[in-house]
């Protein structure tokens, strides 16, 4: 079962199992005062990513990730919870 790490400001910070839990955990994990405009306008932290693995043992076990996705501005606001 393919497995998703969480990357914020650089370090790993959570997992899904799925591309959309992964979106849609990020929306916990950004700081509530913060746009997504905001955090990706902020030169110095880098912005989140998810890297990709064949397996939760394939992270374990140190393999090298399938892939890394940036996702954009546009895709983790479409998870963004509804607002006022």
């Amino acid at each position: 079962m393919t497995f998703y790490e969480l990357i914020w400001q650089g370090e790993g910070v959570g997992d899904a199992g799925d591309l959309e839990e992964a979106l849609l955990n990020f929306q916990e994990i950004k700081p509530k005062e913060l746009s997504w405009e905001q955090v990706f306008a902020d030169a110095d932290q880098a912005p989140p990513c998810i890297r990709r693995y064949t397996s939760f043992e394939a992270f374990l076990d140190n393999e090298d990730e399938l892939e890394t996705i940036h996702p954009t501005q546009d895709m983790l606001e479409r998870f963004a919870p509804d607002q006022p």
